[in-house]
């Protein structure tokens, strides 16, 4: 799509929850770039201060809003904030595991915060924006998933839950807005080298495994955008966990060791090994 194209589909303003940094701002910037107005959204005011200048300098209008997207509160504001806007993309970037433990050993009410994140606040941003979406007969809804959403994953089994969760719903919501020419799509998500996950520490250097860039990542989204219901990025396509055979049991070990060396952490071991010593 060309420039005009996108501001009409599109424009004039998108919100983009998580657009301080990562896959969030290269979208920013390839929106900015547009000529599409931005609303972005994070927890954090020092980077999304710096990706909103960014944007500025690229000629558009940007109004920041450091919110927590779990909070009840934060969501009102963001409602406030726009009101007087004509939002005609809504990008949610904002689905992080933010509590990573074994379920039994964790806190109830931490990974309630994981649902609240990945399921209640983009329900709630969608519900909002995108009727008057549906009424204008256009716009666009990305969210933006993972792989992790494909198979169980030892001490993300609230998390993975959740991103089934919404790579199911975004087929639904691609089916009930298709006819009124608002795209929806699903992004799914492998190993990204954002500034989030090496925060984490994960472990980028393991022989074989791809690593995606933030920047191709969001280009090869937006591009993607018109054809939904959901895009695996292309760097991941190959991915077994999309392919898993009935033998649950086996694909879901198989995906845990490859996850335990992308944390640094030993492996379980495997039932069916002989045992040793």
């Amino acid at each position: 799509m060309s420039s005009g194209e996108w501001r009409g589909q599109y424009g004039p303003w998108a919100v983009i929850a998580g657009g301080s940094e990562g896959v969030g701002a290269e979208f920013a910037l390839l929106l900015a770039r547009a000529g599409i107005n931005l609303v972005l959204i994070a927890r954090k005011s020092g980077p999304l201060r710096d990706t909103a200048e960014r944007c500025r300098e690229l000629g558009g209008q940007v109004r920041e809003l450091a919110v927590d997207l779990t909070d009840p509160d934060g969501r009102a504001q963001i409602f406030a904030a726009t009101s007087d806007l004509e939002i005609g993309l809504l990008i949610y970037n904002a689905g992080a595991n933010t509590h990573s433990a074994e379920f039994l050993d964790g806190d109830l009410a931490a990974f309630q915060q994981v649902i609240d994140l990945n399921v209640t606040a983009p329900l709630a941003l969608i519900h909002h924006f995108a009727g008057p979406m549906r009424a204008r007969r256009r716009g666009g809804v990305l969210l933006v998933g993972s792989l992790t959403g494909y198979q169980g994953s030892a001490r993300h089994s609230v998390y993975g839950g959740v991103k089934a969760f919404t790579r199911i719903y975004a087929e639904g919501l691609w089916l009930e807005l298709r006819e009124h020419n608002v795209h929806v799509l699903e992004l799914v998500l492998g190993v990204t080298r954002t500034p989030a996950m090496q925060r984490v520490g994960l472990n980028f250097d393991i022989a074989g495994m791809p690593v995606s860039d933030p920047a191709d990542v969001a280009r090869e989204g937006l591009a993607q955008l018109p054809h939904g219901p959901v895009h695996v990025v292309s760097a991941h396509a190959g991915n077994p966990a999309l392919r898993a055979t009935l033998d649950r049991a086996a694909a879901v070990l198989a995906s845990h060791r490859m996850m335990q060396k992308l944390l640094g952490g030993a492996p379980i071991p495997d039932p069916d090994a002989p045992p040793t010593g």
